[in-house]
């Protein structure tokens, strides 16, 4: 399989006094920084966000698999040099490299993509951890590409081999566009978007200031380069992926109040995309997924700063169609990279019906949807499917390699990268991905704190001089506990969510009395009253295995305890390479996978616990030809799987081998 083939469509088509200067410079140098929001606020500051996370600097995670992740994506992203991931960009800029660039995607045309992405990880995991020696790596990052911007003169910051050349005949009008490529060069556009990205999540996370100016430099090159093409000519262009420049844009114009940006975000709005959105049209099948869904996630943010109504429609329309029609198990879509026809997701279980950068850019819209909405559970529900299913469940967490596809193919295996040989666009995301899990575990606004998802970490809400401590070993344990710590008494709402899975067995208690607010399972309840420094909530958090059936085939199935995704463990069979080059290992086989003979009867009674394994189930008399151990899907790595399962007549006696 070969990722991101463009397609056989080409579209072709044949810019006084020195003293009053000084001080008027300054007025408006100072007037930029008055009207400047704080870098931890500027996502925030919008009349139409209800609740907000709080920023990664004030969540920390304690023991957990989110943790033990987070510390071996850590370790990978110190073990890069940033010397050879800056080397695309002195390249371009005519500087000598200090140091060969790597090899995998960052050797081709898509060299330089994965340095934004790194400037991302960087500046996430600063805020996540307070380690300082990721603040020094990225300061040094942004120091040498701000050489590089600088010697390019103009605002630009790439690392595409000859860039240059290609952004001349773009300005000029020569444009040459097919689905994965801008005149013949993979995807120049997203490359550019993870720079854009990268810069304002420096500026955002870590608060770097010329990271800032370095991002409004390079917004005005694409305005300026922009200007330069008329509509029909801009929309020639925009066949080829562009990634989320409509949110970058949005984002500019949200820092600086400057229209020009927000001009630019809406011309990169899709209408062959957002046309049948707005009209509540599902017409997503043949669309790439990973190119549109940041397309929607520009919409989202587009609504957020100037109150667009149909922008925050069609984002809306967007994730309930996907999300409830269109997603395996464990929150992934798509297969081979693209949307499929409504109704046959039962067809397309192979090696890759799924890619790890969907979720990851699914769970960037669903925190928008959660900020307008967050009492809409379903947002949540997906976010934590998604979460613990895929994004877990795509780290090697002994190496920190990555995932690209996630096979759902019964009887195959994850296959991981290398270390400085791989840089797929899923490994850019991956080492964002493992930063990110204090992000809505907690959300707030002024007088309610919402409790989504049950981590164990430490709240620390400085304004309210609130410290909010959550113990638990959840899923391995079904039960947790939040402790208060506060400068003095209080009012608050805490809103605590009460999962679907957990039904009428939930159960809190404050202070060791059990209280019964109001609400149901599969929504928040709400507990108000003062509190205290050292007043403690109890959570029981019960979970019951299921048989989830797919929708369009009734005799294939995937069997969850709670919210986690379970996969049969085949075995090691084949051996494991670390892959340079991903699509090599598509050609080895699966195994054979037997089948679920269980008629209708309820999970519970043919599934029994392995004992001294949390969440390790073994099938009881109901494997054809042979009985089989399960396990959380995020826990395995190395060895044959399958997570859905062919369901039989109750006394047949067969496998299925899937090639």
């Amino acid at each position: 399989m070969e990722s991101r083939k463009p397609p056989n469509i080409s579209i072709n088509n044949n810019r006084n006094s020195k003293g009053r200067l000084l001080i008027f410079m300054m007025g408006c140098l100072i007037a930029s920084f008055i009207a400047l929001p704080t870098w931890a606020q500027v996502h925030y500051t919008s009349p139409r966000i209800h609740v907000q996370p709080f920023h990664l600097s004030s969540v920390r995670l304690l023991a957990s698999p989110f943790r033990k992740r987070q510390r071996a994506d850590e370790q990978y992203m110190m073990k890069l040099n940033p010397d050879r991931l800056l080397a695309p960009y002195f390249k371009s800029a005519g500087l000598k490299p200090k140091a060969k660039q790597y090899g995998g995607w960052e050797s081709t045309q898509l060299a330089g993509a994965f340095g934004g992405q790194y400037l991302s990880g960087l500046s996430l995991m600063y805020a996540a951890t307070g380690d300082k020696k990721l603040k020094k790596r990225l300061d040094y990052m942004v120091n040498q590409l701000n050489r590089c911007q600088k010697k390019n003169g103009n605002g630009y910051l790439g690392g595409i081999p000859h860039g240059k050349k290609l952004w001349h005949k773009v300005e000029n009008g020569d444009i040459h566009a097919q689905s994965f490529a801008l005149d013949s060069v993979w995807s120049p556009w997203y490359n550019l978007h993870m720079m854009y990205k990268g810069l304002r999540d420096a500026w955002r996370y870590t608060g770097n200031q010329q990271a800032r100016q370095m991002m409004i430099n390079f917004g005005n090159w694409a305005v300026g380069l922009s200007n330069k093409l008329t509509d029909k000519q801009f929309f020639r262009m925009t066949w080829t992926e562009y990634s989320g420049m409509n949110e970058m844009m949005a984002d500019l114009y949200h820092m600086t109040g400057k229209q020009k940006y927000l001009k630019l975000a809406k011309r990169f709005n899709d209408p062959r995309l957002f046309g049948p959105l707005a009209a509540k049209e599902d017409s997503l099948a043949g669309h790439h997924v990973n190119k549109n869904i940041p397309k929607v996630i520009g919409a989202a943010r587009e609504y957020e700063v100037d109150g667009n109504q149909r922008m925050a429609k069609i984002s809306k329309y967007f994730f309930n169609e996907v999300t409830s029609k269109r997603i395996y198990i464990n929150g992934e879509m798509g297969n081979q990279e693209y949307f499929q026809k409504l109704g046959t997701l039962p067809q397309h279980l192979d090696r890759a019906a799924g890619e790890t950068g969907n979720v990851y850019n699914m769970l960037i819209l669903t925190r928008h949807l959660m900020q307008w909405n967050p009492n809409n559970i379903h947002y949540i529900r997906y976010y934590e499917r998604a979460l613990y299913n895929d994004i877990l469940a795509s780290q090697d967490p002994k190496t920190g390699m990555m995932t690209y596809l996630m096979s759902m193919q019964p009887g195959f295996f994850k296959t991981f990268g290398t270390p400085y040989n791989s840089f797929w666009c899923c490994y850019g995301i991956g080492v964002q991905n493992h930063a990110k899990y204090g992000k809505v575990i907690y959300m707030h606004n002024d007088k309610q704190l919402y409790v989504n998802l049950f981590i164990p970490s430490v709240l620390k809400w400085k304004k309210k001089g609130i410290t909010l401590t959550q113990r638990t070993k959840f899923p391995d344990s079904q039960q947790s506990t939040l402790h208060m710590k506060m400068n003095h008494p209080q009012k608050l709402a805490l809103k605590i969510r009460w999962p679907y899975w957990a039904g009428s067995g939930f159960a809190i208690k404050i202070n060791g009395k059990t209280v019964h607010p109001k609400g149901s399972a599969g929504s928040y309840v709400t507990l108000a009253r003062t509190w205290h420094s050292g007043d403690t909530i109890s959570l029981s958090l019960p979970m019951h295995l299921h048989l989830q059936r797919m929708a369009n085939d009734n005799k294939k199935g995937a069997i969850m305890d709670g919210p986690i995704v379970l996969a049969g463990e085949l075995g090691s069979r084949v051996p494991f390479p670390y892959a340079k080059n991903h699509e090599h290992l598509f050609y080895l086989p699966a195994i054979s996978v037997p089948k679920l003979a269980v008629g209708n009867k309820p999970a519970s009674e043919w599934l029994k616990p392995v004992n001294g394994k949390p969440l390790h189930f073994k099938t009881k008399g109901v494997g054809k030809p042979h009985d089989v151990q399960l396990a959380p899907f995020y826990q395995i790595t190395h060895q044959h799987y399958t997570v859905y399962w062919d369901l039989t007549a109750k006394n047949q006696n067969l496998s299925s081998s899937y090639k």
